[in-house]
């Protein structure tokens, strides 16, 4: 399952995905994206913009990732997970449309 994002709809990565036997669930273009990793990642992002010194070269990059997510307060991953009622139950009401989520 992935969203209609431009790179998960490109010809290549539909190859790909036929060429592995991968099928895809069809999914609606504009859907709720509920789950709480994405979170996790706007965290991750807004920690690496954050320093002092940009990572340079993708092995720099992988290793603040690793640190961050090392770093990251258990606290917060399960403040997160126990958020998806409240997700789920935001995302009924509002019909699939917008939320805080």
């Amino acid at each position: 399952m992935h969203d209609n994002a431009r790179p998960h709809v490109a010809r290549v990565c539909r190859q790909y995905l036929e060429d592995e036997g991968i099928e895809t669930i069809e999914w609606p273009s504009r859907s709720p994206d509920l789950n709480p990793i994405e979170h996790l990642w706007d965290i991750m992002f807004r920690s690496i913009r954050r320093r002092q010194v940009a990572p340079q070269t993708v092995q720099q990059l992988r290793d603040a990732l690793i640190q961050i997510w090392e770093e990251m307060p258990q606290d917060t991953i399960r403040r997160l997970i126990r958020s998806m009622s409240r997700r789920c139950q935001a995302c009924i009401q509002a019909r699939g449309g917008h939320t805080r989520y």
